[in-house]
């Protein structure tokens, strides 16, 4: 007989078969009526038990978190809320769970408590349905680029170069942390590591995947990536993960068409394949907005944040017209932005990027050309010699969700700006050579994949987009 799945039971019609299936128990009532779930589908079926001829010991054992085997007929159901219910003829526990001391009770916990309980949160309904539609972003992802022809590649997770000269990396060692080798200045002499030099755990796969698109084309990274910046916000982890196209002869129009398709396929997928996840994730939302002040409140549910990035035109303005458009707005004049817009070069905050998508344009807005010196090494100059090739995408409630920009090609300016930054050549020999050997246009951009999955699920805090949160002090599980 077929194991089936719960959503395979709720969507199929095979009412008055007999069936097998096998998931946790969520709730047991009137020593009769089992609310099983199985991971596949936010919604659970109910299983009837015949407790007057069902072994004692056996009923004892059925609690809520235990794993179950159910053989039953399955029949249209009597009572509200279900269409269909397993009438069951055999029931075997799998494995106990103590009433006790489990953790997951059905009443409503904190976020707080079910990270400290990370390994057992996917079993509420509000992450199952966050990692079910993480899982399916994940995919839309790499169907996405195998449809466009990119090649997936994995950069490196050790390296020795830092590519967005952020210098907040984790050291990658194997010397004896309490007795290292040291030169003769007293230095640690890396030279004696594994390596034979400092390495860290990378925060890009760029500066590779660049190199891979200037012999393969198109090309993308879809990985883990490493920032070990000491901030605790609702926005930042240490551990996170990155996807990274790069196409060569490709210009900076072209990487915002890309974008934009991008950006719309993956989020149009979800809306296609996660309905059932998403309108749960959209009430839970609505009922925390209940909470909330007016004026905190979002002008627009989750599903209608998803239709405004997938249905609207992406709006394309220059950075220098932004900030035109922000020191002239209500908030900045009357001082009600945090951060007061006062002259050209400023780096935009997300109260800024969100006014221009949700105030001011009503759209999503792909932002280019900004200042060089707010941007990093790699993106071409102008002409103007003042700003650079960068595009950021802009969405809804979040603010900036993609960066990228045109790869500067040209060796001579690539090396005076590396001076500049007191960037060392020696580092980065590989990725000038780039420049010696064939050098063309190219460009690609970054997505922080945990942004995109707390865009798509309403989550207010990143640490409950990913399965294991790496946060300052947290590396628990």
């Amino acid at each position: 007989m077929k194991t089936y799945t719960v959503a395979e039971l709720l969507e199929k019609n095979l009412v008055l078969q007999e069936v097998e299936v096998k998931g946790w128990v969520r709730t047991f009532r009137a020593n009769r009526f089992i609310a099983l779930n199985d991971g596949s589908t936010l919604n659970n079926i109910q299983c009837v038990v015949d407790f007057e001829n069902l072994d004692e010991s056996v009923l004892k054992r059925i609690t809520t978190g235990a794993a179950v085997h159910i053989i039953g007929e399955l029949t249209e159901s009597q009572g509200k809320g279900q269409n269909v219910e397993i009438q069951v003829s055999k029931i075997d526990v799998l494995g106990d769970s103590d009433p006790e001391t489990y953790p997951i009770q059905p009443k409503k916990h904190s976020f707080e408590f079910l990270r400290e309980n990370a390994h057992l949160r996917t079993r509420t309904n509000t992450f199952s349905a966050v990692m079910r539609l993480r899982s399916s972003l994940s995919f839309a992802i790499h169907q996405y680029f195998n449809e466009n022809g990119f090649y997936y590649m994995h950069t490196p997770i050790i390296t020795g170069s830092d590519a967005e000269g952020a210098g907040e990396m984790f050291r990658v060692s194997a010397l004896n942390a309490k007795n290292p080798p040291l030169t003769e200045d007293g230095e640690v002499n890396y030279k004696e590591d594994f390596f034979g030099k400092e390495t860290n755990l990378t925060v890009s796969g760029q500066l590779e995947a660049e190199t891979y698109a200037m012999s393969l084309g198109k090309v993308y990274t879809f990985g883990p990536t490493f920032r070990a910046e000491n901030s605790n916000t609702s926005r930042h982890l240490a551990e996170f993960w990155m996807i990274e196209p790069e196409v060569a002869f490709m210009d900076l129009d072209g990487n915002m068409d890309l974008a934009e398709d991008f950006m719309k396929y993956v989020l149009k997928y979800v809306l296609e394949h996660n309905s059932d996840d998403l309108a749960f994730l959209e009430k839970r939302l609505l009922d925390e907005e209940k909470t909330k002040p007016q004026a905190e409140r979002s002008e627009m549910s989750l599903i209608e944040k998803i239709k405004f990035v997938v249905d609207n035109n992406f709006k394309r303005v220059s950075y220098t017209e932004a900030i035109e458009i922000l020191r002239n707005s209500k908030p900045n004049k009357k001082k009600k932005f945090k951060y007061i817009i006062e002259e050209w070069g400023a780096d935009l905050q997300s109260e800024h990027e969100r006014y221009l998508v949700e105030k001011h344009f009503k759209c999503p807005v792909i932002l280019f050309d900004y200042p060089a010196n707010i941007k990093a090494f790699y993106m071409r100059l102008n002409e103007d010699g003042k700003t650079v090739r960068a595009m950021d995408i802009l969405f809804p409630g979040i603010g900036e969700m993609v960066g990228g920009s045109q790869r500067e090609e040209r060796l001579d300016v690539l090396k005076d700006k590396m001076a500049a930054l007191d960037i060392d050549e020696q580092e980065l020999w590989w990725y000038l050579d780039l420049r010696k050997y064939g050098t063309a246009v190219h460009s690609g951009f970054g997505l922080g994949f945990e942004r995109l999955v707390m865009f798509a699920t309403g989550m207010g805090n990143i640490r409950d987009v990913i399965p294991y949160p790496r946060t300052p002090q947290n590396a628990d599980f």
